[in-house]
């Protein structure tokens, strides 16, 4: 087991499927291009041997499935059938929900019981405007189908003043009545709002601000979460959770466990460092060759992460998932 000197190792890895995504959101992509497939990206089977070399290199026991957006890759059946086996705790995943109706079959087969739902907005011109791509109406009727499956879904809001502030309540009192979670993330300072620091000020909201806003609405009190959880949980009583991500107001850097693998092979351990680690010419090793190499590698992804305070970098977040 790798350890570093605060007590951290790797227990959550997110693997990017693809770099491609149908939408084209703006706080993450400011051009409003769509992010296509990158030429390099692995094979489903590849990126499974990959997880597989982490579980035992790393001691990983949970999965998320990322993006871009991971339901529009051509990778996800044959990634999702290479898992079985691996002694994973947990396998969830997030998408934007625009194809999850059409998915949801293939996830239910794959023992999937955990979604993630990007969603800003319930105004469907808002939708457009900020995401630019799919439609509202298609991302919500997902969501149900999921919840009448019985999968337990998440949403997940970046609140943003100029853009939909004014939908917090509204998204909070939807979630509530539907039972799902919603998590609001801080805006990050990743790609380019770490560039342009004063377009991040200008839409940033922070964990403070906007408790004072929910709090005009609902009585709320913080709950009990994982040690390593990336969330701050409140309960509101007698109806429901939901929790916030405060990555610039209370970060959660000390007590980080995560690890991400893109889908061309290369193992970021930390958001707010540039450096990054190529294991796409391991994966073709065989495994007593592959795991002394990747535990090394590990050791330097490990010492890439941040003591105090989440800082912010230039990397896409859509190319190494969320």
């Amino acid at each position: 087991m790798i350890v570093d000197r605060q007590g951290r190792r790797f227990r959550n890895l997110r693997v990017s499927l693809t770099a491609a995504c149908n939408y084209a959101c703006t706080y993450c992509v400011p051009d409003g291009k769509r992010l296509v497939a990158a030429q390099d990206e692995l094979s489903g089977q590849a990126l499974a041997r990959g997880v597989a070399y982490l579980v035992e290199a790393a001691g990983i026991e949970r999965l998320r499935i990322t993006g871009g957006e991971p339901l529009i890759s051509p990778r996800l059946e044959a990634f999702l059938d290479s898992l079985a086996g691996l002694g994973l705790q947990d396998v969830s995943l997030t998408t934007n929900g625009q194809l999850l109706a059409r998915k949801l079959p293939l996830l239910r087969a794959a023992g999937i019981r955990r979604l993630n739902v990007s969603l800003d907005t319930l105004d469907a011109g808002a939708f457009r405007q900020i995401a630019r791509g799919g439609d509202l109406a298609s991302v919500l009727d997902g969501m149900a189908q999921a919840r009448a499956a019985g999968m337990s879904i998440k949403v997940n809001m970046v609140p943003m003043r100029g853009q939909n502030l004014d939908q917090v309540l509204p998204l909070l009192e939807y979630c509530l009545a539907q039972g799902y979670e919603l998590r609001f993330i801080e805006l990050m300072r990743m790609g380019h709002l770490a560039r342009d620091g004063n377009a991040f000020l200008q839409q940033f909201v922070s964990l403070e601000q906007l408790l004072v806003l929910i709090g005009q609405a609902y009585g709320y009190q913080q709950a009990s979460a994982a040690l390593d959880a990336t969330a701050l949980r409140y309960q509101i009583p007698g109806r429901g959770h939901f929790g916030v991500i405060a990555n610039e107001s209370v970060p959660f850097c000390r007590t980080c466990s995560r690890l991400r693998l893109s889908s061309t092979g290369w193992l970021h351990g930390c958001l707010s460092s540039g450096n990054r680690h190529f294991i796409g010419d391991l994966l073709d090793k065989p495994r007593h060759q592959a795991l002394p190499a990747l535990q090394r590698l590990l050791v330097k992804a490990l010492a890439d992460k941040q003591d105090m305070a989440f800082s912010g970098g230039v990397t896409v977040m859509k190319v190494i998932g969320g």
